[in-house]
C-alpha cells in the first residue's frame, strides 16, 4: 500500500528506508542552507532530527531561506524548522536547540548519538569545533563551504576540503584542519570566485564572533548547496552510489 515515502522506496528499496528511519541526523545552522537540508532530510524519510540555531527569521532572509514567509517573522529558526518537519513528517523525531554552536556551547552535544552531522553554519571557529567533535566520534560529517556571493549555482560540487581551489573558506578551513590533523572532509564548495557585495563599507552584521561585512545571496544557490548536502547524506547513510 502505498505511503508518503512510496517514490523514494521505489529507487532505494525497503531496507534503506528503515535505515533512513532508525537514524538521526543534527543540522548545524538551519538558514539558507541548513534549512533546505532538513526540508529534504524530513522528506527523505529521516527518522529524528536534532536542529541547532539561535537566529530568528528576518526581513533579509526571504529571499532565500525556505522557512522564511511573512508570517515566520520574528519567530526562532528552530521552532519554524520543527513545525514544518512535523507537516512533513509527523513521525520525525525533532530536538531542537536554540543556541549557536560555538567552542564554549559544544559541550551540551553529544556526537555519539548522531549518524551524521551536518555543519551549516558560518563561522569557521564553529565549524572547527563540530569538525574536530564529529571525528572523535567516529561519525561521518559533511561541510557547507562558502555559499555567500556567489550566482552559479551549477558550479557546486563535492569533494574533499584537500582537493578544492579558489573558494576563501576552504583555503581557511584547509589550513586550520591541517594543524588540528584532520586528513579529510567531505565539503559543498564552488570554483566561483566570490562577487564584492555592492554595499556601503559601514554596513555591517553582528555574529557571535563580531561584525563582518553581509555578503549578497540569491534564492538559488543556498538551496542547491543544501540538497546538495541532502542527498549526500541519504546517500551515505543508505549506502547508495
Amino acid at each position: 500500500m502505498p505511503d508518503q515515502f512510496s517514490r523514494t522506496q521505489l529507487l532505494y528499496g525497503a531496507e534503506a528506508m528503515e535505515k533512513l528511519a532508525s537514524s538521526r541526523v543534527a543540522v548545524f545552522g538551519v538558514g539558507g542552507v541548513g534549512g533546505y537540508v532538513v526540508e529534504a532530510l524530513a522528506r527523505s524519510g529521516i527518522g529524528a532530527l536534532d536542529l541547532i540555531d539561535d537566529d530568528r527569521v528576518c526581513l533579509t532572509n526571504l529571499n532565500r531561506q525556505i522557512l522564511a514567509t511573512r508570517e515566520t517573522l520574528g519567530q526562532y529558526k528552530v521552532a519554524v524548522a520543527e513545525e514544518r518537519v512535523r507537516t512533513i513528517n509527523p513521525d520525525c523525531r525533532v530536538r531542537t536547540y536554540r543556541t549557536f554552536f560555538l567552542p564554549e556551547t559544544q559541550d551540551q552535544f553529544d556526537f555519539h548519538e548522531y549518524d551524521y552531522v551536518v555543519d551549516a553554519i558560518d563561522t569557521v571557529t564553529g565549524k572547527l569545533a563540530i569538525i574536530e567533535k564529529a571525528k572523535k566520534a567516529a561519525v561521518p560529517v559533511i561541510s557547507s563551504m562558502g555559499a555567500g556571493n556567489k550566482i552559479h549555482a551549477d558550479r557546486f560540487e563535492v569533494a574533499d576540503l584537500y582537493e578544492t581551489s579558489v573558494c576563501p573558506l576552504a583555503k581557511v578551513m584547509r589550513h586550520e584542519c591541517s594543524k588540528r590533523g584532520i586528513d579529510s572532509l567531505k565539503v559543498v564548495y564552488s570554483r566561483e570566485k566570490p562577487i564584492p557585495p555592492a554595499q556601503d563599507p559601514s554596513e555591517r552584521e553582528e555574529t557571535p564572533t563580531g561584525r563582518r561585512s553581509i555578503p549578497g545571496s540569491t534564492a538559488f544557490v543556498p538551496s542547491v548547496v543544501g540538497l546538495i548536502i541532502a542527498g549526500e547524506v541519504i546517500n551515505d547513510l543508505t549506502g547508495s552510489q
